[in-house]
């Protein structure tokens, strides 16, 4: 069992639009590192939001913000937090011993309608994963600005893989 695997199932069964973005994508595609929580971006359509806020909070997952998740729905609602509260990502945890964290970004130089076009499909036993490609992936983390991620920019222009590191 992988890591997150139920909520990926369950993207899957419900037809999710997403694509896995941040350091599982970077493992997903040949790097490694460990990372804890998993990034996605998503189609910001009321449909495919109310999955995914569904599937997190049938999954025992919460949010940090004293918001109603709904609420990313809207894009007047999304761009205030953005430029108001310098909010990047909308935060599920599992709980507060917990590890497990979702974070859906909202605020990205890759846009998920730019990200899924050529997405990555990577099938692990049964379940198909749309992850971002290496120069969107790179495009993402050069925006950070932090150590880990240009590292991570570093490994995927090499083209290292995960025994070679």
């Amino acid at each position: 069992m992988i890591i997150y695997e139920e909520i990926l199932r369950e993207f899957q069964k419900q037809r999710v639009k997403y694509v896995l973005v941040g350091g599982i994508a970077f493992n997903l595609l040949g790097g490694y590192r460990v990372t804890l929580d998993m990034d996605i971006l998503i189609e910001m359509s009321d449909k495919n939001i109310f999955k995914v806020v569904n599937i997190l909070k049938k999954a025992g997952y919460h949010v940090r913000q004293p918001v109603d998740p709904i609420l990313i729905a809207d894009k007047k609602t999304r761009e205030d937090w953005i430029k108001n509260k310098h909010m990047k990502a909308f935060n599920f945890y599992k709980d507060e011993r917990s590890y497990q964290a979702v974070d859906i970004l909202i605020d990205s130089p890759v846009s998920f309608e730019e990200a899924i076009k050529d997405a990555v499909k990577i099938d692990i036993g049964n379940l198909v994963l749309p992850v971002i490609t290496k120069k969107k992936l790179i495009k993402m983390k050069k925006n950070t600005g932090r150590e880990k991620d240009l590292r991570d920019i570093k490994d995927l222009k090499v083209g290292r893989k995960r025994n070679d590191l």
